[in-house]
């Protein structure tokens, strides 16, 4: 990573939150955006609690182990004080995740101690619209073990940039569960992430986005997915790479489908009847982790 390195200690208040995001809105738009080239650092420790109430509800058991996904959660608002500060050439008020990659190099264990830096990656050309990517390395003992790519759309013109990530060529024909999804499941994702966006918490909030009501978060989507086909053990090393596809709407009902168990398993994330794909991805696991069912 390049450039600048800021070490944040201080949690964003939510007073900060929704006050960049007011300042994003009023930012004049620019022909020619230039993502932050400065660096966002925090130290953090996998305590217990915070990894258990999110387990338990991204449906992770606890011989399982840390969540693939939960170091992501951690740098998060990292991400969230790029996107508003007023150096950031986007409002964030819009903005949709639509591509997210996330690599674990080594187990995590409970108390590990991390560092956590995260920076603006690129612009990435999309058909509706300017992406970007926002790049995040976790460390431990000054050794990487997790690193993540996040992709974000401003719908919009056609925009600039190294093709944004395609995620195609799945093979995700049985159902391996199905789900429902109770209404409130954004809020308790929001208690136990930190993302309170309101198009994911409030029926009003997600109308005001165009939504007809509250979407599940695409996060808690993945996670669910990757604790279903998961072993029953921790894991050494894995990836999982997503495309966000469709909302579902909350409360609703949706079915895990996949591939056969193999190192690389593709899946996929569909409405009740099968046909509307919510979620498309693909877990790669070592061969020692890789489930026979």
């Amino acid at each position: 990573m390049t450039g600048v390195i800021e070490r944040i200690d201080a949690p964003l208040s939510s007073a900060a939150v929704i006050g960049g995001a007011l300042r994003g809105l009023m930012r004049s738009p620019s022909a020619e955006p230039v993502l932050p080239t400065r660096a966002l650092r925090r130290e953090a420790r996998l305590e217990a609690g915070a990894v258990a109430d999110y387990a338990r509800l991204c449906g992770f058991a606890p011989e399982q182990g840390v969540p693939l996904i939960w170091p992501h959660i951690l740098a998060f608002p990292l991400q969230m004080r790029i996107m508003l500060a007023t150096d950031f050439p986007f409002p964030v008020l819009g903005l949709v995740h639509v591509h997210n990659r996330i690599r674990q190099r080594a187990r995590l264990n409970i108390d590990d101690r991390l560092t956590l830096t995260v920076r603006a990656g690129r612009l990435l050309a999309h058909d509706k619209g300017q992406a970007f990517s926002l790049e995040t390395v976790v460390e431990r003992d000054g050794q990487p073990v997790w690193d993540g790519e996040s992709v974000y759309l401003r719908p919009g013109r056609p925009g600039r940039g190294d093709p944004a990530p395609v995620l195609s060529g799945t093979e995700a024909g049985r159902l391996v569960e199905d789900w429902s999804a109770p209404a409130d499941l954004g809020r308790r994702y929001a208690r136990v992430s930190g993302d309170a966006n309101p198009i994911h918490t409030s029926a009003i909030g997600a109308r005001l986005f165009g939504f007809r009501r509250a979407i599940a978060h695409g996060m808690w989507t993945k996670a669910r997915a990757v604790a279903a086909l998961s072993p029953p053990h921790p894991l050494e090393r894995a990836e999982v790479e997503t495309a966000f596809r469709a909302p579902l709407f909350l409360p609703g009902q949706a079915g895990l489908y996949a591939g056969p168990p193999a190192d690389m398993r593709d899946f996929e994330v569909r409405d009740a009847e099968g046909a509307r794909v919510h979620l498309r991805g693909r877990l790669t696991l070592s061969p020692k982790d890789t489930p026979s069912c």
